[in-house]
């Protein structure tokens, strides 16, 4: 592994609700000095979650939701920030039960993903929840999600069907679908 570039400067360029843009000064172990920009986390909690929600072994619990980034209704599974002081598996939970309506008595962390590490800093906690109970949050989607029962193994009749674009909902189903195989077997 090479030795990690030192951030010489790091300036706040621009700020939104949920956005930060930073500017990055860096120079590389041979001397070469760059500027980078980048995405980076607007929440102070630092990080999200994205939950494969099991109510048995072979059956996942997709939401649908306006996806207002391509203007669509998107089908996928419960995700959101970690708030404050929160664990990753309280996000989970917390989000399992505002956006499907059910707790789990069950977590594991499966992975964690980046998107675009090149120039955005989030992650996302990849937590498969299972031995479900039904227990509904009050969240702050704007209107009620539906919730839609897919097969693990009928992944592909979901990608399908063109309502499932999420990079990261279909790695982790695929990611969940293995894990699910090889715990069975």
């Amino acid at each position: 592994m090479p030795e990690k570039p030192i951030i010489l400067k790091k300036t706040t360029i621009a700020t939104s609700r949920l956005f930060r843009i930073e500017s990055l000064d860096i120079e590389f172990s041979n001397g070469q000095q760059r500027n980078y920009e980048r995405l980076a986390r607007g929440n102070p909690g630092g990080g999200a979650v994205l939950v494969v929600p099991l109510l048995d072994e072979d059956t996942v619990l997709l939401i649908r939701e306006y996806s207002a980034g391509v203007h669509r209704y998107e089908l996928g599974l419960p995700k959101g920030k970690t708030d404050a002081g929160e664990s990753f598996f309280d996000a989970a939970n917390r989000e399992l039960k505002e956006e499907v309506g059910y707790g789990a008595r069950q977590l594991y962390h499966l992975s964690t993903f980046s998107i675009a590490p090149s120039y955005l800093e989030h992650t996302t906690e990849i937590i498969i929840a299972s031995d479900l109970y039904a227990e509904k949050l009050d969240g702050d989607e704007p209107e009620e999600l539906e919730v839609v029962p897919w097969k693990l193994s009928d992944i592909n009749a979901l990608l399908a069907t063109g309502e499932c674009t999420e990079a990261r909902s279909i790695a982790a189903l695929f990611m969940a679908f293995e894990y699910q195989k090889n715990i069975r077997s």
